[in-house]
């Protein structure tokens, strides 16, 4: 797909009838630049799913998005600005605005990355097609990747080459397991991407503890939790994953981590 899909808007979605999003969006769509709200949110909206946080894109460089920002007398953070980010906290609710990457180089835990302007480039490099819709100010949802077909599939499917998209960040082994819990119907994992996370399984051994520890507390709690641990132990994943965690907490981070996408 190359472009904007006719078939899906999101024009009823609460957060496109007002608010601080609203007024974020019409500071950031104009003079030449374009904003669009992007990933979980979209994904969530277009199933009648709760939406948790928003994030936004933009053609915007991070320089621009706090001049903006600081002219309509919102408050900018610059809390990942070297890679393109801005929180925008607006009325006290805080909006992360990206500007457009793609990746320049990547070691499997980071990248490099260069801003852009591309939109389809930007949602090339993401992980999951589900992950990878945008929205305008309009409710109009963009796909350029097939993600609305696999989310009304209940699919998980990597971005282009399942591979590829691991070797760039090895926590997407994880990520694929924890998201076909969350958004699939409890069948059996997508077999490229299955046999991608089996071939780069000693890429987990990069990552650190936490960070498998934080994906498999979201894993554990989410829906189809229990089909897709045996999945993964079937696979032979799950005891070389907590080979290298000391403890999953079950209770205590539970309610925190259920918001999370």
């Amino acid at each position: 797909m190359t472009g904007a899909t006719a078939s899906r808007t999101l024009a009823d979605a609460p957060w496109l009838r007002g608010g601080g999003l609203t007024r974020l969006l019409d500071v950031l769509n104009r003079n030449g630049e374009e904003a669009r709200v992007v990933g979980g949110a979209v994904r969530n909206a277009a199933i009648g799913l709760p939406v948790a946080e928003i994030d936004v894109a933009t053609t915007a460089l991070p320089e621009e998005v706090v001049k903006r920002a600081s002219e309509a007398g919102f408050k900018p953070v610059p809390t990942g600005i070297e890679h393109g980010t801005v929180t925008v906290v607006i009325d006290g609710e805080p909006f992360e605005v990206t500007t457009l990457r793609r990746d320049i180089e990547t070691d499997g835990r980071h990248a490099k990355v260069a801003f852009g302007r591309d939109w389809q480039e930007d949602a090339r490099r993401r992980d999951f097609t589900i992950n990878a819709l945008s929205a305008g100010r309009d409710g109009k949802v963009y796909d350029y990747v097939g993600g609305l077909a696999d989310l009304d599939k209940r699919r998980v499917r990597f971005i282009g080459d399942p591979q590829k998209r691991i070797e760039e960040d090895y926590l997407r082994i994880l990520r694929f397991f924890r998201f076909h819990a969350s958004y699939s119907e409890g069948g059996h994992p997508d077999t490229e991407g299955l046999a991608a996370c089996i071939a780069g399984r000693d890429g987990l051994d990069q990552l650190s503890r936490e960070r498998v520890r934080m994906e498999m507390m979201k894993l554990v709690i989410a829906q189809h939790a229990v089909p897709t641990l045996i999945a993964m132990a079937d696979s032979g994943l799950l005891l070389r994953v907590l080979g290298g965690v000391s403890y999953l907490r079950s209770g205590e981070d539970t309610s925190e981590l259920r918001s999370h996408s």
